[in-house]
């Protein structure tokens, strides 16, 4: 089994969220939690198959990053 986690992060300034893994690599931005995780599904192995490594038995784990409050 292939584990990658992706990080999420949420920009305030330009009101969008962005998923990111070094190792696969990918970066993606939406401005909707929900549709930006079902397009790292999609296109996980994608990116997999574009760079030579396995796509088979994938586990994808979200990670959050701490957004920083402004006081």
């Amino acid at each position: 089994m292939s584990e990658y986690t992706i990080t999420l992060s949420f920009d305030d300034e330009a009101n969008k969220w962005y998923a990111q893994n070094d190792e696969i690599p990918i970066i993606l931005e939406y401005f909707s939690l929900d549709s930006l995780i079902s397009r790292v599904k999609l296109a996980v192995p994608e990116m997999l198959e574009i760079n030579n490594m396995p796509i088979t038995n994938i586990y994808l784990a979200f990670k959050m990053e701490p957004q920083a409050v402004m006081v």
